[in-house]
């Protein structure tokens, strides 16, 4: 029983420990691989615990080498754009100034009822109050109201709001985006203008370029604090 008791508590404590090393992003928060090494963890730790004919260092040596895997797995998401959408996927736009993107439902196996509930659970509760809703990478609903359905409302204050607008991502972690600079209609010409205006000497100095429809930038360098123009494309005439 001692025996048991003690193999139990070192496991517990081990398992403990690596989640600890991997973050502390709940489960709701994780994305795809990190719910298959959670869940293949809390397997193979329930082996040693119950089977005292195991070796112990065969319980967590596994589970060593999947931590291990998923530092590897961070750091190539983190340094490549095309393994990050692999492994995690993309944002998906489920909701937008047009209505329900009914083909982005499907591509998400996800039906109105779903899609309802998600909204309610984001404290919406008709489809005319929000602008874009974003299913993330994790599962989770984002949503963008209308101006007017904003916690502090243009309406309760009564004064016009200029409808908001969903930024695009050019630039992330130093790497250029060109799906979105498409979207966006800017070109390799636009976009050197863009950062010779900025003064920005290499995009591996960002940490991200956004720009909406009407211009309006957000930037960050590495080391520095957030910057915003309110219209890139009146200053730099795109």
């Amino acid at each position: 029983m001692l025996v048991i008791f003690l193999r139990v508590l070192i496991i517990y404590i081990t398992v403990l420990v690596f989640l600890r090393l991997m973050g502390k992003r709940q489960i709701g928060e994780m994305q795809p691989y990190e719910v298959v090494i959670t869940l293949i963890i809390a397997d193979l730790a329930t082996l040693p615990m119950s089977d005292t004919n195991i070796p112990l260092i065969n319980g967590i040596l596994p589970l060593a080498i999947l931590v291990l895997i998923h530092f590897f797995i961070t750091i190539l998401t983190r340094k490549n754009i095309k393994i990050r959408r692999f492994m995690s996927g993309r944002p998906v736009v489920v909701i937008s100034p047009n209505g329900i993107e009914y083909q982005a439902l499907k591509d998400l196996n996800m039906n109105i009822d779903d899609l309802l509930e998600s909204i309610r659970q984001a404290n919406y509760y008709s489809f005319d109050q929000i602008l874009y809703a974003i299913i993330e990478t994790n599962g989770k609903m984002s949503v963008i109201p209308t101006s007017e359905n904003c916690p502090a409302t243009a309406k309760d204050v009564k004064v016009d709001n200029p409808p908001a607008k969903l930024p695009h991502v050019i630039i992330s972690d130093g790497k250029i985006i060109k799906e979105e600079m498409e979207q966006i209609k800017i070109d390799d010409e636009m976009l050197s203008n863009i950062l010779k205006y900025l003064e920005i000497k290499s995009i591996k100095e960002l940490i991200i370029l956004s720009i909406d429809s009407e211009g309006k930038t957000y930037y960050q360098k590495k080391g520095e604090s957030f910057h915003i123009i309110e219209n890139i494309k009146k200053e730099v005439k795109l």
